[in-house]
């Protein structure tokens, strides 16, 4: 195993772990600070938010920028960020702290997605890729509960100071294992800029942002969709996360092998219809323990099989410009994220939670659809993106 894509993907464990262990610390946060749960849950909407917007825009702004130096700096604001946060008395600061935070994520991921690409042979770019996604679906395994775990003990300012920790030795991991990385080949900013008009780019960006939509809405109304099975008690439901972020995690490494050999619309299709076919049966197979684990292991295994297959087909439509594509990634799947919250939130009160998951396969569902037309737009690329792309490679 390539040691620099065990570096980032540590980075990227770090990472993860920040964006899903907050939820299990919210009540501690407001009884500490002296607010309610809801105003102490702006904590996760400040760093995500910030993360979405920000990647993309720096992705395209430090594009010429040495990696080593960036992933390092990224990794820096990343820790101030959670150091901030835990010695924080006040809301405010801990509000502000969260989307610095944010802001060293955003500077990260897409950095180390697109240096994976980068140092990895093509014929293994996908594995590269799933290597150093597999830090994030890990941290849904082990980071979150793990930082959840300690948060019992010693309170949610200790859950923030274990983040710091991941985080800094993140930075010295790459501060001294990771090699120089080579320089991305300068593209000016116009051409950095151009597959936002790119209808390959934003089909494939819409296949995102529909499906982890679908995906993460059950996921984030979970304690209700399986109640039947878990019947309130917390640490039944944490047991079925763990098998969640299991199941995630050998689905996204599984795809990253898979995708190497076959082609990234095989992989996407089967994985959409399967969570669409699983969705919809959830109404029953989540009465009973053994289906409902079934089909945990299922959702699983798609939502985050799913991630590098659409990385991979990002990075196939223009290489180098693959930070920002991957960025642009990124932010669909939190805005995917932030609205099917709201819509779920919205719809429980009518349509019941148990039903919530029939939402979530239409949202697959017009998923697929996204990622079949970007297909056949894949396979005849339209000419005024194709034409600057010569120029470009000829002036360098």
């Amino acid at each position: 195993m390539d040691r620099r894509l065990l570096i980032l993907a540590t980075g990227m464990f770090a990472m993860g772990t920040d964006n899903f262990v907050v939820a299990g610390i919210l009540p501690g946060v407001a009884a500490s600070l002296h607010t309610s749960v809801g105003l102490a849950g702006l904590m996760v909407t400040c760093y995500a938010l910030t993360y979405a917007l920000a990647a993309p825009v720096m992705a395209a702004v430090a594009g010429n920028w040495p990696r080593k130096r960036l992933l390092i700096s990224a990794l820096g604001i990343f820790v101030a960020g959670n150091a901030i946060s835990a010695l924080a008395t006040d809301l405010h600061w801990v509000l502000a702290a969260r989307a610095l935070a944010g802001f060293g994520a955003a500077l990260f991921s897409p950095t180390a997605l697109g240096v994976a690409s980068a140092v990895a042979a093509p014929e293994k770019r996908g594995r590269a890729l799933a290597t150093v996604t597999a830090g994030l679906t890990a941290a849904t395994a082990l980071g979150s509960p793990i930082g959840t775990f300690i948060g019992g003990f010693g309170g949610w300012r200790t859950t923030l100071w274990f983040v710091t920790l991941l985080g800094s030795v993140a930075m010295i991991g790459v501060w001294t294992m990771l090699p120089a990385v080579p320089q991305p080949a300068s593209v000016r900013l116009r051409a950095r800029l151009a597959p936002l008009r790119d209808v390959r780019v934003a089909l494939t960006l819409l296949t995102s942002l529909f499906a982890f939509g679908g995906f993460l809405m059950v996921y984030t109304y979970a304690g209700v969709v399986l109640a039947r099975v878990t019947h309130g008690d917390e640490r039944i439901l944490a047991g079925l996360f763990l098998l969640w972020g299991v199941a995630a995690t050998a689905g996204n490494l599984l795809a990253g092998r898979l995708v190497d050999r076959f082609e990234s619309r095989t992989l996407i299709d089967a994985m959409l219809w399967l969570a669409i076919v699983n969705f919809c049966a959830l109404p029953w197979t989540s009465a009973h323990a053994f289906s409902a684990a079934v089909a945990l292991v299922i959702w699983g295994i798609c939502g985050w099989g799913l991630l590098v297959p659409q990385q991979h087909r990002l990075v196939h439509i223009s290489p180098n410009v693959a930070p920002l594509l991957l960025a642009l990634n990124n932010t669909a799947t939190y805005i995917g994220l932030a609205c099917s919250g709201l819509l779920g939130g919205a719809l429980i009160p009518s349509i019941g939670a148990r039903n919530l998951s029939l939402v979530a396969a239409a949202l697959i569902a017009l998923a697929f659809v996204c990622a079949e037309a970007a297909h056949r737009s894949i396979k005849r690329p339209p000419a005024p993106w194709r034409a600057p792309a010569r120029r470009e490679t000829e002036a360098v």
